[in-house]
Parts: structure tokens; sequence; C-alpha cells
């Protein structure tokens, strides 16, 4: 895939309500992914020749991850057992389940997440106090990403 037309591919995603791209041509396949109001990702193949323009974009998350590691030496996290769509309460109307400062027991219903129409309650993992929510209400998130940060 050229580069103008990934470019232009970027700038679409950014500047739209479309939160994921994917397109496979003969020359390989590129993913784009906005989070939320943040950057835009782009994963494509080791051997497509955009991957080098697109190294910048792609080394991204690292840099939010290590911006977030001091966050997470404070306490232990919660994170998202699977990729889908986070809710902090079971319908709209509804308190969330937790807020900060909210004492949370082992096997206790924090949030929702859900994946292929299917509402999944995620449970605390262990006991503690909710310190820090990591992720908004309506956004998506990704296996293994941190939700909540527990003490």
């Amino acid at each position: 895939m050229d580069l103008r037309k990934l470019k232009t591919l970027i700038d679409l995603v950014s500047e739209s309500n479309v939160t994921e791209l994917e397109i496979t041509e003969a020359e390989g396949k590129v993913r784009i992914v906005k989070g939320g109001a943040g950057p835009v990702y782009v994963q494509a193949p080791a051997n497509a020749a955009a991957l080098t323009v697109a190294a910048p974009l792609a080394a991204a998350p690292a840099a939010e991850s290590a911006a977030a590691a001091p966050t997470a030496a404070a306490g232990a996290s919660i994170t998202a057992p699977m990729v889908g769509t986070f809710y902090r309460s079971p319908n709209p109307s509804a308190d969330p389940f937790v807020e900060v400062g909210t004492q949370v027991k082992e096997g206790q219903t924090v949030c929702i997440i859900e994946a292929m129409k299917i509402l999944n309650e995620i449970e605390a993992d262990r006991s503690g106090t909710i310190k820090q929510i990591l992720v908004d209400n309506g956004q998506a998130v990704e296996y293994g990403q941190p939700l909540f940060i527990i003490e």
C-alpha cells in the first residue's frame, strides 16, 4: 500500500467516528485503530513497506504504557479479560458499580464488558479500594488493558 493512501486512511479515521478500519489488498493487510480521543495506531505486516512510516504511530502505545507505569505501581490493576465495550453500570440510568474510593470484595462486580452483544460482568480479583478508574464509560477496551487501580 502506498504511503499517500495510508496517510489518507489514517487522517480519515482520525477525523471520523470510525474506531477501527481493516483493509486487505494484494500487498498485505493494514489495520488502523482509534482509541477514544487518543492517537491512531496502525498495524501492518512485517513485510509491508508502510511499516517504516507507521512505526512511530505503532510505538505510541509503548509510550502510553510507560506513562501509566508509575500509576500502576501505586496499586494492583483489574484488567480486561476480553476485547469489548466497557460499561460502568448495568444500564444507562443506573448508578455505576463502583466509584473512586469504593471498597470492593473479591468476586464483586466492578463493570460490564459487552462483547458480541453479550454483557459480561467483570469481577474484582482481589479485595481493596478503587483508587483510579482508567477507562471511560462506553470506551472500547483490549484484552489485558488495565481498567481500575485497586489497593
